[in-house]
């Protein structure tokens, strides 16, 4: 029998199709770990070994799945870098990290080489997947057929949460201390909460970019089960749907904005194309507007399943019957996962009651690389939380409201976001929303909303009055916003996530926020 595991499937099945990149070139798994294998034993010659940081500053394709590879086996921590920060913001995260090696691609040489100047990275530290100047070529990192590399132990991933407000920080785990060739049972586990199992013909496409956590989970997972990955270099919503028809895609990966796109395609279109292998639409990483959904389960069927989750680990998961029967829903815990919602004292809140979400996942743990202040704050007894506001029903299911730094309080009054939010993004002029709370002398906070409307609608007072009426028959007169401007687009990353905090800093500059 064949087992699984990605350097298993190699020496086995080497002929077998792992990675399908944006251009259409097709990498073995026998290729992948080869290069896997190549790349670690130069980097293990260079003076790494476990415990040593990398950062990696790449576009969606086999280069950046390789080196995550070969840097996992010898036993370091791998930091993706998101490739639109600033040569600054990448500096930081270079030298907070401690990163002792630094591979960058090309298309980002200028932000790279700067980077890695504010880092004081030396030239032994810098390589790269193509030509850079003062890097060193990846392809002159170790020597081609030279074997494995040695010692091998089970590296990790340490991304840097965006946050809300400050710098970002790492999520650093100890080393697991497992052997690169087994897959993990928490992998096992995990894929197994969406119907996941090895081989059983699955594809899967990765349409995200790999700098995110889920996005590099289900991709590198995906491989050691014997799963083809298929890569996007950057979201379309015409070729997501080609490829899942070409391929014959069993899975994916997604977010909210990405469901907006497809379903704004001609119906004529979305009609036309075959999507009966999907088997696992997966989404999670922000809300999803109730009528998004609804449509996206009217279209692809029950094999939307959504989760709620944080980089530090623990969430929750709903399925498209049990969403159907509480809509709004992100789910109940997770086999050997906890949800709790808290009051300030520790508490448990009543059903229907708003608190702060706490996760635990087993005994997992982890630390904000740096700030020991930020990982006390985070952690309740064997609980965490990220900072997001909920509430559990009878049957303990899981709502979100908000997350607690965007709560706006108003006159006293808490009023959450994102429930204006949801109810804007149904508005057919709305194509993408933010509400957030501004300066008041008298309240403390007023909210503003900040809408892009959909292609060929006009903004200005008439529409403002016409979507504040329609909030006015949904929402109490206190939550509704007192002003709304317009945008071309709003600041979202290429996973959807929205950078409120880019729209509201202006605002408060030179004033302070009582959350």
């Amino acid at each position: 029998m064949t087992g699984i595991g990605m350097w298993t499937i190699a020496a086995q099945r080497p002929q077998s199709a792992a990675i399908v990149e944006p251009g259409g070139r097709t990498l073995t798994y026998g290729e992948l770990a080869a290069e896997a294998d190549r790349i670690g034993r130069g980097l293990q010659a260079a003076g790494l070994g476990p415990g040593d940081t990398i950062a990696l500053l790449l576009p969606n394709g086999a280069d950046i799945l390789t080196a995550y590879f070969a840097a996992a086996q010898i036993g370091l921590h791998v930091v993706p870098l998101n490739w639109h920060l600033t040569a600054a913001e990448l500096g930081y995260i270079l030298r907070d990290s401690g990163a002792r090696a630094f591979l960058a691609h090309p298309r980002f040489g200028d932000a790279a080489r700067a980077a890695a100047d504010e880092a004081g990275l030396g030239p032994e530290s810098r390589y790269a997947a193509g030509d850079v100047p003062g890097f060193r070529p990846l392809s002159a990192l170790g020597s081609p057929g030279g074997g494995r590399p040695f010692p091998r132990t089970l590296g990790a991933l340490m991304v840097y949460t965006s946050g809300t407000s400050g710098r970002p920080k790492g999520v650093r785990r100890p080393l697991p201390g497992l052997d690169p060739d087994q897959v993990s049972p928490v992998s096992l586990w995990f894929f197994g909460l969406f119907g996941l199992r090895p081989f059983d013909d699955h594809v899967h496409l990765c349409c995200s970019p790999l700098y995110h956590t889920a996005v590099m989970n289900f991709a590198v997972i995906s491989l050691q089960f014997g799963h083809p990955v298929v890569v996007m270099e950057h979201w379309d919503a015409e070729e997501f749907l080609r490829l899942v028809e070409r391929h014959r895609v069993t899975h994916s990966h997604m977010v909210p904005t990405q469901f907006r796109r497809l379903l704004a395609l001609p119906s004529s279109f979305r009609t036309q194309v075959d999507v009966s292998s999907m088997r696992a639409m997966i989404h999670g990483a922000a809300p999803c507007p109730q009528p998004v959904k609804q449509q996206m389960l009217d279209w692809f069927g029950p094999v939307v399943i959504e989760y709620y989750a944080a980089s530090e680990g623990g969430g929750t998961l709903i399925t498209a019957t049990e969403w159907r029967a509480r809509p709004g829903s992100v789910g109940k815990a997770w086999p050997g996962s906890r949800v709790r919602v808290l009051d300030d004292d520790g508490k448990d809140r009543p059903a229907g009651e708003p608190g702060t979400v706490y996760l635990q996942m087993g005994d997992a743990t982890f630390e904000y690389h740096g700030d020991p202040g930020k990982t006390r704050a985070s952690w309740r007894d064997r609980m965490f939380t990220v900072g997001d506001i909920g509430y559990l029903d009878d049957d303990g299911y899981l709502y979100l409201c908000d997350r607690a730094s965007d709560v706006i309080i108003t006159g006293g009054v808490n009023v959450y976001p994102a429930e204006i939010e949801n109810e804007l993004a149904v508005h057919p002029a709305v194509a993408d929303v933010a509400v957030f709370g501004i300066p008041h002398d008298e309240w403390g906070e007023e909210i503003k909303a900040v809408v892009q409307p959909t292609p060929g609608v006009t903004p200005g007072p008439a529409l403002t009055t016409e979507l504040l009426a329609f909030l006015g028959g949904r929402l109490a007169r206190f939550k509704l916003p007192r002003t709304v401007d317009y945008v071309t687009e709003l600041p979202r990353d290429p996973n959807g996530k929205l950078y409120k905090r880019h729209l509201r800093a202006p605002y408060w500059s030179g004033r302070d926020r009582a959350i």
